[in-house]
């Protein structure tokens, strides 16, 4: 099994930008890799991901243009830059990694999940 730590979050301004990490205790270098979040009262939402070979990626309309996902796999680590920050893009982030090699927007394609780093963007 793979256990995933995500860190970065933190209080943020509107407009600012954030970067989160997500460090694997293994390699990881055939996964795909996603990273989700959790409003309160809301459901968890796919924000992005990335392939194995981080040549393909899938976004969210939410935060298309504003949101970048990369991986770095000799550290083991997937990134997500955040910029141009909103209030609405208060949430928990979670990170996970699909065996399959899965980038898809479904929770159901992934196999491992970090326990979340929380974001808010103050306003």
């Amino acid at each position: 099994q793979v256990q995933l730590i995500e860190s970065g979050g933190g209080l943020v301004q509107a407009g600012g930008s954030l970067r989160l990490s997500c460090a694997a205790s293994r390699r990881t270098f055939t996964y795909g890799c996603g990273w989700f979040r959790q409003a309160p009262g809301k459901d968890r939402e796919f924000v992005a991901a990335i392939s194995w070979s981080g040549g393909n990626s899938n976004y969210a309309d939410s935060v298309k243009g504003r949101f970048t996902i990369s991986r770095d796999n000799v550290k083991n680590t997937v990134y997500l830059q955040m910029n141009s920050l909103k209030a609405e893009d208060t949430a928990v982030y979670y990170c996970a990694a699909s065996l399959s090699g899965s980038y898809s927007r479904s929770h159901v394609n992934y196999d491992y999940w970090g326990q979340g780093t929380q974001v808010t963007v103050s306003s």
